[in-house]
């Protein structure tokens, strides 16, 4: 029902167009291959491959699609899965339609969005994870002093306007300084950047 719905929605506005639906996570990846979408609006409660699975599989193919998982707000335990898979945004169902199609907009453009009540339960998940590992700070050898700082307002979930507010710069520096991290960190968008963050210890579990 949630999928016919949004395929209305769609279809009805100027700017994005449906080319394919599937059912699965299996139909997800084959459609994906065969069709080459820009983004894959992707539910991961599927019968069979799901949707963190799936999410894999498209990010890490040859092509170029982008991944916009949403699921239902009881879903919080496979956020931390899915943004590792290659997910460029994690949205809930009960979101205006609007905003959904915002974010898939967004994404389409080549960034990353998160809802703001999955930001601050992907936070919890992080503060309260007990260490698997000692943190992976060996990965920002590359970085510069302030581009550590950036990373670590980062993730703690600052848009690019409030990081320029906290370190007295502009909004263009601060853009600046997240295209150096996204290329020395090897990571695909902002939300890699958090998990990053976070895995490296940057983020203090106290928050």
């Amino acid at each position: 029902m949630v999928r016919a719905a949004l395929q209305m929605v769609i279809t009805d506005t100027a700017d994005i167009e449906v080319v394919g639906e599937a059912e699965d996570g299996a139909e997800a990846v084959r459609l994906t291959e065969e069709l080459v979408p820009d983004v894959v609006v992707m539910d991961l409660r599927m019968p069979g491959m799901d949707g963190i699975e799936a999410t894999q599989l498209i990010t890490t193919g040859a092509g170029s699609t982008r991944v916009v998982v949403l699921t239902t707000f009881d879903d919080d335990d496979y956020v931390y899965g899915a943004l590792h898979a290659g997910a460029s945004g994690f949205l809930v169902k009960d979101m205006a339609l609007d905003d959904i199609l915002a974010a898939i907009r967004i994404v389409a453009a080549g960034d990353a969005l998160i809802a703001p009540t999955v930001t601050r339960r992907l936070i919890k998940e992080f503060t309260t994870r007990p260490a698997a590992s000692p943190p992976r700070r060996s990965e920002l050898d590359g970085i510069t002093a302030r581009e550590r700082e950036v990373l670590t307002l980062v993730g703690r979930g600052l848009s690019n306007t409030e990081i320029a507010g906290e370190l007295s710069i502009s909004i263009a520096t601060a853009k600046t300084y997240l295209t150096r991290l996204l290329a020395k960190l090897n990571a695909r968008d902002r939300v890699q950047l958090v998990i990053l963050a976070y895995e490296a210890g940057l983020v203090a579990t106290s928050r």
